[in-house]
């Protein structure tokens, strides 16, 4: 990341208005198009936009540098997240076949690729970032993350959660998977092999040629990890 970039982003989280607003502006075109795919649901154009808007607040806010990702692809989610959040309270939301169709595209390059990333799913498929962000959120493509696992019944993103933000977590979880293909190698394949695949730890132990107990340990600490990366600021 530029480090001009990085510089007003750690102002705008300590509290610099002009900095924040100038970040919002700059965004604007990125909101901007997130917004359009939410239009003709009952509200005026300019309410959807401030409800994005605020959504990209948040996502600086909550933003670190540690993730390895853009910005602009960091605040998708959020943007997305906020306003069906606002939606959501106020209506019903809409899928389009074309997002129904792109996520059936989606999960196809994912079943041959599972570690393939968000920006090189837009690149493939030939549409912008925020479109296959929308089509996941949609379609609920990171389903595994509610799936529950078969030892105890207890699904991946409750172990991450706090009750006070859930809700924030849940409809954010395309920051959780970033922040899973962020993990190392080994550990990226034990979340796969638990909560994608729903094998036991003993099972795990077996593939990786580990005992139950490290398995059991390394998870432990990839889910504390996972939970303060995305503990509400």
């Amino acid at each position: 990341m530029d480090e001009k970039l990085k510089k007003r982003i750690i102002l705008a989280q300590q509290g610099n208005k002009d900095v924040l607003n100038s970040l919002v502006i700059e965004n604007k075109g990125l909101i901007i198009n997130i917004a359009k795919r939410f239009e003709n649901r009952g509200y005026d154009f300019d309410d959807i936009y401030q409800i994005g808007a605020i959504g990209f607040i948040k996502a600086i806010q909550k933003f670190n540098f540690d993730y390895n990702v853009m910005l602009s692809t960091f605040a998708v989610t959020y943007i997305i997240g906020e306003i069906k959040r606002f939606l959501r309270d106020n209506g019903p939301i809409k899928i389009s076949r074309q997002i129904k169709e792109l996520s059936k595209k989606i999960l196809l390059e994912q079943k041959n690729d599972p570690n393939i990333t968000i920006e090189n799913l837009a690149k493939k498929l030939k549409v912008s970032i925020e479109e296959i962000t929308l089509a996941l959120d949609s379609e609920n493509c990171i389903k595994s993350l509610d799936d529950r696992d078969n030892e105890d019944e207890i699904p991946l993103i409750d172990k991450i959660s706090s009750k006070d933000n859930n809700e924030e977590i849940i409809v954010n979880n395309l920051a959780l998977k970033q922040c899973i293909n962020n993990l190392e190698p080994r550990e990226k394949k034990i979340i796969f092999l638990r909560y994608y695949k729903c094998q036991t730890q003993k099972k795990v132990a077996d593939i990786i040629g580990i005992s139950q107990v490290q398995v059991s340990r390394i998870e432990k600490r990839i889910l504390e990890n996972l939970s303060k990366e995305l503990k509400e600021a």
